[in-house]
């Protein structure tokens, strides 16, 4: 988890994310994930090379990170706090609240070569 810089104003609060400073990456890629109905999960993959960076711009959801040894929970849901996710370590993305929103910044462009899909693949390939 990283804190992210906050500039307290009477008329709301402003964060920001620098590259290089605040994530060890340069941001290739931006997108954002909204509308996931009650239930759902997103992700349930690992890259090859994409390393990347989660924030909960609103609402929240736990974000579930494995290096195939063990597994962690991480709850987002301050805008003011992101996760890091390097490389080679299984996500999958959960519980949404009704109106989250989550921001993922990425260290490459999208490349279906670098997704590793198959759980047990993973594991073979994080050994």
């Amino acid at each position: 988890m990283i804190k992210l810089p906050v500039i307290p104003d009477e008329r709301g609060n402003l964060s920001f994310i620098e590259e290089i400073k605040h994530i060890p990456f340069e941001i290739i890629r931006t997108y954002w994930i909204y509308d996931v109905p009650g239930g759902e999960k997103r992700g349930g993959h690992a890259y090859k090379e994409n390393q990347e960076f989660i924030v909960a711009l609103s609402g929240s959801f736990d974000v579930v990170l494995d290096d195939g040894k063990s597994r962690k929970t991480f709850s987002l849901n301050r805008s003011y706090y992101g996760l890091y996710v390097p490389k080679g370590i299984w996500r999958q993305m959960e519980n949404f609240s009704t109106n989250s929103l989550a921001l993922i910044l990425a260290s490459t462009n999208f490349d279906e070569a670098d997704y590793i899909y198959d759980y047990k693949l993973f594991k073979n390939y994080v050994k």
